[in-house]
């Protein structure tokens, strides 16, 4: 049997930047190894999930065009973020006094953000998806996680337009206005990022992989129903992890206001951390030809300013350095990966 092929992408910002070179220079790969050059990165996964900035790249590499072609390649969705990053964390200085920074308003407006999302994924609904995909949010209302799933969205009732799920995955708390979107059918839902339970969607992705008829959803006999853990190759990828440290004598007599955006970014890290050591533990389980097909990418942010909203020019420029030498550093690994996804294809 063929190995279910899973991509997962953390929540990050404008750092989603890094994540979409490494996965542009998998697509090069792919294209130059298999002799195609429509090869896409959603076509050569059989199941993606996102979180927030993951979440809107899984979105356009699974969004189809008027033909049911895969509509955006990996260095089409990359454009987006180099080419309008800037007008999405746009900070006026309006809305920088009215907010304080994010303390008592959000810190930006959600307008240019759903503008791109409409401009690139317009009408398309979350059931048309050219392959299996979950994407990540959290809905205040009811208090609990919510998964948006383009199988369960076959049915209307669960589907919903895909820039309004891009829209909720990426309303991150203190940075944009909650989402307030209805379903296909007219639900309501009031949902943020998904990045406040799960930044890193990798373990999300493989317990929904494991509830999948994959040879009927594929159409594909050689790939399993039900995979378990030996039956997946799993490539999770980040967008950068710089580890600053918090004193303690700068925070031992710190209140809720100074706690807020450390809290958010331990919440973030820690939550990728320990969903990378519980599916290292799963795979370590498996015979050794199984257990090193979970891949986790967690490249070093060098040259850029790590915070997830600082999309100037000049740190947009620095997060493509650091791209670039995330692929330098992990080369071997990134083409063992595109050997495996070919041959599992």
């Amino acid at each position: 049997m063929k190995k279910i092929r899973i991509l997962s992408i953390d929540g990050g910002g404008i750092r989603g930047i890094v994540p979409g070179i490494i996965l542009s220079y998998i697509e090069t790969q792919l294209k130059e190894k298999t002799g195609d050059p429509k090869a896409s990165v959603g076509a050569y996964f059989d199941f993606i999930a996102g979180t927030s900035t993951g979440g809107i790249l899984s979105l356009l590499y699974v969004c189809p065009d008027k033909n049911g072609n895969f509509k955006y390649g990996a260095k089409d969705a990359l454009g987006i973020y180099l080419d309008l990053g800037d007008d999405i964390f746009e900070l006026s200085l309006i809305k920088q006094i009215q907010s304080l920074g994010g303390i008592s308003d959000e810190k930006y407006s959600e307008l240019e953000l759903e503008n791109a999302l409409d401009q690139f994924l317009g009408k398309t609904t979350l059931g048309k998806a050219l392959r299996p995909c979950l994407i990540t949010s959290y809905d205040i209302g009811n208090r609990q996680s919510f998964f948006f799933s383009s199988l369960n969205a076959k049915d209307e009732v669960y589907d919903f337009l895909m820039r309004d799920v891009g829209r909720a995955t990426s309303a991150a708390p203190t940075y944009f206005e909650a989402a307030r979107i209805k379903s296909v059918f007219g639900a309501p839902y009031a949902l943020v990022d998904g990045g406040v339970f799960a930044n890193n969607p990798s373990l999300c992705a493989y317990a929904e992989a494991r509830t999948i008829n994959f040879s009927e959803v594929l159409n594909n006999p050689e790939k399993p129903d039900k995979p378990s853990a030996k039956n997946m190759l799993i490539v999770s990828i980040g967008t950068g992890s710089v580890k600053r440290p918090y004193t303690y004598d700068e925070f031992k007599d710190a209140g809720m206001v100074k706690w807020i955006r450390p809290l958010i970014d331990i919440m973030m890290s820690g939550n990728a951390e320990t969903v990378d050591y519980q599916l290292k533990k799963i795979f370590e389980t498996l015979p050794k030809k199984h257990c090193q097909d979970y891949y986790r990418i967690q490249p070093k942010l060098i040259n850029s300013n790590p915070e997830m909203d600082k999309a100037d020019k000049a740190n947009i420029i620095a997060l493509q350095e650091d791209g670039f030498l995330a692929v330098a550093d992990n080369k071997i690994l990134l083409d063992e990966i595109v050997d495996k996804l070919i041959e599992n294809a």
